[in-house]
């Protein structure tokens, strides 16, 4: 049994009788964070809070090839860059015997829609593919307010165990004997900062906050009233196959889980904007669906997706993020060019990340790791073609490469770039 949460402690391990579950002997420490030269491993949500000293807990051990896997949550729920590490050890209790952690997170998510990959667990599925599951971050009505992300996972052939996060909250394959863990139609996201028209807006919650890849920010009607509706332009004539509809808590009257509470609503699509189809009819839906995920049997094209509502289980009309996935219909950006990485030298923890932008890109897949062939994590960029990046090992060399993306794909990595 491992167990702990602390900034001072660490988390500790015990063996239990098999027959009653009783403690054999006394608890053993496990691990103790390492910040001083794990950067992710730094508070704050820049990991740059110099004044409170990291969490640690969540523990999960997955056993492979007689090698123990202790993985943990660090350094705060409420952080972007709340992720799983992991401690690779000889045996179950590492206290007396070997154990030496992995540079960098196991799972880590500090970009994108959704963000933070922290206190979770790994297990297999049917097929024995490998899966990590974990929390991501909202944290705006309530410090502790996350959602459920889960990632292929797996060892590679030097048994380092890592976990793809990469485009995390795009449409992933359900786990089949035929596609491989992971993987995915190639849809991208079609409406990124695209033009919204929405029926009212509450105070400051705009329409944009709907569109913006923030699953904390979000818009908010006037009402909870049936009729109310939010618009997206998709810019041009787009091949729609799948959309996710985010649901905010806005004056909402209760907290937790209940019983009899739904969502009910109607997807239109259109080509100008005037002449609208029916697309989803979920006027007769009785669940409860807080990020509802709607895959079309048949793809449409479309330049205008209108969402309207019907019914809401409480507070008022709101949605985080009205996502349309599928392909614009255009061409993929170009690659990304002069990708520079400047280590800081008083602390090798942190550098600073700078490229040339691409002009038809919206955002930028940054990939790192500790060896050329293991880039295993990602940082998804929005808009900026710079990063401020702190999650390095300081005693070891890093590679980097990155990618652009935009609603028609994805580019060609850009070459491995070797810093020491």
């Amino acid at each position: 049994m491992y167990n702990g949460s602390s900034n001072n402690y660490p988390v500790y391990g015990v063996e239990l009788n098999r027959k009653t579950f009783k403690p054999i002997g006394t608890r053993t420490p496990m691990y103790l964070l390492q910040d001083w030269r794990y950067g992710w491993q730094r508070f704050g949500e820049n990991m740059d809070n110099t004044f409170l000293d990291p969490f640690i807990e969540g523990s999960w051990m997955t056993k492979h090839n007689g090698k123990y896997y202790f993985q943990y949550g660090a350094p705060g729920t409420e952080m972007s860059g709340y992720a799983d590490g992991v401690v690779v050890g000889s045996k179950p209790l590492f206290e007396g015997s070997y154990s030496e952690p992995q540079s960098d997170p196991l799972s880590f998510k500090p970009g994108g829609f959704s963000r933070g990959a922290g206190h979770g667990s790994t297990f297999q599925d049917n097929f024995n593919n490998y899966w990590h599951i974990s929390t991501s971050i909202i944290c705006v009505k309530n410090t502790w307010e996350r959602r459920m992300g889960i990632w292929p996972a797996g060892f590679d052939k030097d048994d380092v165990m890592f976990c793809n996060t990469a485009f995390g909250d795009y449409p992933l394959y359900l786990p089949s004997a035929d596609k491989p863990a992971g993987a995915g139609p190639g849809w991208m996201l079609l409406n990124y900062k695209k033009p919204v028209l929405v029926s009212s807006t509450l105070g400051s919650f705009y329409a944009n906050n709907a569109v913006d890849e923030s699953i904390k920010t979000y818009w908010s009607a006037k009402t909870a009233d049936k009729g109310e509706w939010i618009q997206s332009d998709l810019g041009n004539v787009s091949t729609v196959h799948a959309i996710q509809i985010n649901y905010a808590d806005q004056d909402v009257e209760f907290i937790g889980k209940q019983t009899g509470t739904y969502h009910q609503y109607k997807l239109y699509y259109s080509l100008d904007g005037k002449k609208w189809e029916l697309l989803v009819d979920k006027s007769n839906n009785k669940t409860d669906v807080p990020h509802d995920y709607v895959e079309l049997e048949k793809p449409v094209q479309a330049k205008f997706i209108r969402l309207e509502n019907i019914h809401m289980p409480t507070g008022k009309f709101a949605v985080s993020g009205l996502r349309v996935f599928g392909n614009g219909n255009g061409t993929r950006p170009t690659a990304v060019k002069d990708l520079i990485v400047l280590r800081t030298e008083k602390d090798k923890r942190s550098a600073y990340i700078k490229w040339n932008p691409i002009d038809n890109a919206f955002a930028y897949n940054l990939y790192y790791g500790t060896a050329p062939d293991k880039l295993y994590s990602c940082i998804m960029v929005h808009d900026f073609n710079e990063y401020w990046f702190k999650a390095m090992d300081r005693n070891k060399t890093y590679y980097f490469s990155i990618e652009s993306i935009n609603e028609n794909g994805v580019s060609e990595r850009s070459p491995v770039k070797k810093v020491e």
